[in-house]
C-alpha cells in the first residue's frame, strides 16, 4: 500500500497528515489507530516504512485487509483531487541527485556514455528550497526563463542511517521510492557581462539546478518491501498531455543499490535523506522544447502514480 503525506487544511506548510493512497483516494492513518497496540497515529511517513518504528505494526495489520476493510468503509476516503498533497519528506537533511546515469540521455545532450565500470555516478545536491509539493507550481525564474527543462527520476528515500555499505545489502536500508522531477535550467548564467572563467559552464549548470520549487516530489512512497525490484519501473514524463520521455528504471548505468553503495561510501545517510538516480532521454532541450507558463506536467513512474504540477 502506497503512503502520502495530505493536509486537510490548505496549508502547504504545516507537517500535514499520514494516509493510504490508491491515486483517486486517500484514507487517513488515524481512523486505523483502534487496530494498533502501538502509539498511533504518526504524522511521520518514516515511522510506517521499512526501517520506521511502526513498520512491523502497520505490516501486519495491512497483511490482514480483513481487518481493514470494516475500517475503510467506516471513514470512507477523501478524494485525492481536492485535497492538497505534500512532498512525502518534508525536510530531508540531503537531497541528492545523479547527473548521467541513463546512456541515451548522456548522448542526446552531445556527450558520450562510458561503461560502467570504467566510470563512477556523478552526485550533486540541490537545496531544500527547490522541494515542492504535488500540484504546487513549478515557477518560471525571472533571472532566466527561456530554458527551463524537465527531468522525470526515480527517488530513493533512505529509511536507516548508513555508511559503507556493500553493493549487495544497500536495499536494506531504503524506505520507499517516490517520483522526482529534477527541473533544470539549461542555459543559466549569471551575469552575461561577466568575464569567463574556466569553471563558470560547470558551475552555471550546477545553479541552474536551484531554483526555488525546481524539485517537485510525490504523489506518495512506494514501500520498499512491495518493491522488490526497482530497476523494473516503466517511466513517462507528459507535457500538456503528449509524451516527452518513455523509459524504464532498467536503463540505469548505476542501479539504485551501487549508487546507496557508492553514496554512502563517503557520505553517511540519515532517515529521510533522498537520492534521486537521473534521467531518460526524452528531455526538452534537444528537441528545442522548454516549460513555459500554462504547461502542466505529468511524471510517471510505474507502482507509484503521477507527480503533476502546473508551470506558472
Amino acid at each position: 500500500m502506497r503512503l502520502c503525506r495530505f493536509n486537510l487544511n490548505d496549508d502547504v506548510t504545516e507537517l500535514g497528515e499520514v494516509g493510504i493512497y490508491d491515486g483517486q483516494s486517500i484514507f487517513p492513518m488515524g481512523a486505523f489507530s483502534s487496530l494498533l497496540r502501538t502509539a498511533w497515529p504518526s504524522n511521520n511517513i518514516l515511522d510506517y516504512l521499512p526501517g520506521g518504528e511502526l513498520h512491523q505494526e502497520w505490516r501486519k495489520l495491512r497483511n490482514n485487509v480483513q481487518r481493514l476493510m470494516p475500517v475503510f468503509e467506516q471513514v470512507g476516503s477523501l478524494r485525492a483531487d481536492q485535497v492538497p498533497l505534500l512532498a512525502p519528506i518534508p525536510d530531508p537533511s540531503k537531497i541528492l541527485l545523479l547527473a548521467g546515469n541513463y546512456s541515451k540521455h548522456i548522448e542526446e545532450g552531445g556527450g558520450k556514455a562510458e561503461e560502467r565500470a570504467k566510470t563512477f555516478p556523478y552526485v550533486f545536491m540541490k537545496p531544500i528550497t527547490t522541494l515542492n509539493n504535488p500540484g504546487a507550481p513549478i515557477r518560471i525564474p525571472a533571472v532566466s526563463p527561456d530554458n527551463i527543462d524537465w527531468e522525470l527520476e526515480l527517488g530513493v528515500i533512505i529509511g536507516r542511517r548508513c555508511h559503507g555499505v556493500s553493493e549487495a545489502e544497500a536495499l536494506d536500508y531504503v524506505a520507499g521510492y517516490t517520483v522526482v522531477n529534477d527541473i533544470s535550467d539549461r542555459v543559466f548564467k549569471p551575469n552575461p557581462e561577466r568575464n569567463q572563467r574556466p569553471k563558470d559552464v560547470f558551475f552555471d549548470w550546477l545553479h541552474g539546478k536551484w531554483h526555488d520549487t525546481f524539485c517537485p516530489m510525490g504523489p506518495c512512497v512506494l514501500p520498499a518491501d512491495d518493491c522488490p525490484d526497482p530497476q523494473s519501473l516503466k517511466m513517462t514524463l507528459k507535457v500538456n498531455g503528449q509524451v516527452e520521455q518513455d523509459a524504464s528504471t532498467a536503463d540505469m548505468v548505476f542501479p539504485v543499490a551501487a549508487i546507496v553503495s557508492f553514496v554512502s561510501s563517503f557520505v553517511t545517510l540519515e532517515p529521510g535523506d533522498i537520492i534521486s538516480t537521473g534521467t531518460p532521454d526524452g528531455v526538452g532541450h534537444p528537441k528545442g522544447k522548454h516549460l513555459k507558463p500554462g504547461d502542466v506536467v505529468e511524471a510517471e513512474i510505474e507502482g507509484i502514480g503521477v507527480l503533476r504540477n502546473p508551470v506558472e
